[in-house]
């Protein structure tokens, strides 16, 4: 198309770096507002990466976050989510491309007419595409090891700035040179080569199957840090961390996968620390502090250690861990990081099974809180098959899981009845799709799977959730938690 190559110069951006420093006054900006019914700016729905320099990829082609030295590491670009939440982002967060059109003023992909944002087939490397009318506009984005770079695209008559108010962030990027295009071609061939040790599906497995599990599987590549194994819950302030029951997740997906290597060095990671220390940590193994150790840790940890092979059984892992891990079940928070107290998760995973577990004896459906029969019934119930396998439990299990999968929405479930808010969580959606393809459930679980497919991104990104009425991300996206259930629900349908 004779396309002429943008020119591009990065710009510092001095007094946005103020106001994003800048709090709680009339004076801060306003985060501004992205088309109908599409996420917000400076929201990630993409994460780059191959377990080193790791970055998080607004719609609308803006690097919102950037971790070193891996998933889990120190932030070059951080946007916290409570400015997010109280919408005054400034508009010079992070990496931000601006486009002049015909020696017009510059403006943000924010306000194309149209974006859209795919990967590469089979990479890491993300792509958005911004419409101006008939003028289109490319930005590639790319990180292979310690290295992030930048490609830009224009037609004739459109020149391309990528704004950016970081400069340890801009130091490492390299634009629309050589170094570039060699840094993209690299992420791409080891992308594909990680991608190639995978187990595949079963060739009866549909196209669009295939679709979810590379994507998911390419995930928890860029959110595992390739040095020890650490797995970062997503590319974010306040999930940037190594929570055990996320990272138990991903090592056993990487297992079920084919992937031993980077099973073995998750649960390594996770045996190495102190877990009755707190519920997070960096990715240095490191506690987070803030958040008192949660009740299932060593349960999850346990089975990671059985699904990796480092243990022989998950009853056995726990028996080791116990005793240098005292972390009860009872009086803890749970996978809902709220207030203490006795909840089914944590029951389930460490193995007790004795609770007054049931909402009524004649149903024998799972209540989140033993005894308490107000307290809604838990989609943490389905643990008891998947991976915990508390086999006298399947029958509520199952039932409790068909019943909130029937008072799902198009997007899925939320985590349980007495959940506050309305928006579905993909994690619990895809975890009870798992263990309910394990129990022979096989049309509810495609039916969920089906959900998780409307609540992905165009990318094929899951978030934590989802807004309820247009599928829109509303929160952390890509999540590993929904992956890693996501890659383990296919491999149960399409072995």
């Amino acid at each position: 198309m004779g396309w002429a190559r943008a020119v591009l110069a990065l710009v510092a951006l001095v007094a946005a770096g103020a106001l994003l420093l800048s709090g709680g006054s009339g004076a801060d900006p306003r985060t501004p507002a992205g088309p109908p019914g599409e996420p917000p700016p400076f929201l990630g729905t993409a994460v780059i990466g191959n377990g080193g320099l790791t970055a998080a990829i607004d719609a609308y082609g803006d690097v919102v976050d950037l971790r070193v030295p891996g998933p889990a590491g120190r932030a070059l670009i951080e946007n916290p989510s409570a400015r997010q939440a109280a919408g005054t982002v400034p508009a010079g967060t992070g990496i931000v491309p601006w486009v002049s059109l015909g020696g017009g003023g510059a403006r943000p992909l924010w306000t194309a007419d149209s974006v859209e944002q795919r990967y590469r087939p089979g990479t890491n490397v993300v792509v958005s595409t911004a419409r101006f009318g008939s003028a289109r506009i490319l930005v590639t984005y790319a990180a292979d090891g310690s290295r992030l770079a930048c490609l830009t695209d224009a037609d004739p008559g459109a020149r391309i700035e990528l704004h950016s108010s970081e400069p340890g962030a801009r130091r490492r990027l390299r634009c629309d040179d050589g170094a570039a295009r060699s840094i993209v071609a690299a992420a791409e061939r080891e992308d594909r080569r990680w991608l190639r040790r995978a187990r595949p599906l079963s060739p009866s497995a549909p196209p669009w199957a295939d679709q979810m599990y590379e994507r998911s599987l390419l995930v928890l590549h860029a959110l595992t840090d390739h040095r020890n194994g650490a797995a970062g819950a997503g590319a974010r302030d306040g999930w940037a961390y190594v929570w055990p029951r996320d990272a138990a997740a991903a090592a056993i997906a990487f297992a079920a996968a084919g992937y031993h290597r980077e099973a073995e060095m998750t649960t390594r990671f996770l045996l190495g620390l102190g877990l009755e220390e707190a519920a997070r940590f960096h990715g240095d193994g490191s506690p987070v502090p803030g958040r008192a150790a949660q009740g299932d840790a060593i349960g999850w940890v346990a089975a990671a250690a059985k699904a990796s092979g480092l243990i022989g059984s998950a009853e056995h892992a726990a028996r080791i861990l116990s005793p240098t891990y005292p972390v009860p079940w009872r009086n803890r928070a749970d996978y809902q990081e709220g207030e203490p107290g006795d909840y089914l998760g944590n029951a389930i995973a460490a193995g007790e099974t004795e609770a007054p577990l049931y909402k009524e004896q004649s149903t024998l459906q799972l209540v989140r809180q033993p005894g308490d029969l107000d307290s809604g019934l838990d989609s943490a119930a389905a643990w008891a098959v998947e991976p915990f396998r508390r086999r006298e439990l399947y029958p509520a299990a199952r039932r409790t899981m068909l019943t909130l999968a029937n008072r799902g929405g198009r997007f899925g479930i939320t985590p349980s009845e007495d959940w506050p808010g309305v928006d579905p969580w993909s994690a619990p959606t895809a975890w009870t799709a798992w263990s309910l393809a394990a129990l022979g459930e096989r049309r509810e679980a495609l039916r969920l799977l089906a959900d998780l497919r409307r609540a992905a991104t165009p990318a094929g990104t899951l978030p934590e959730r989802v807004d309820h009425r247009t599928g829109a991300p509303a929160s952390t996206t890509p999540l590993a938690w929904p992956h890693a259930f996501a890659i383990l629900a296919l491999r149960r349908l399409w072995p």
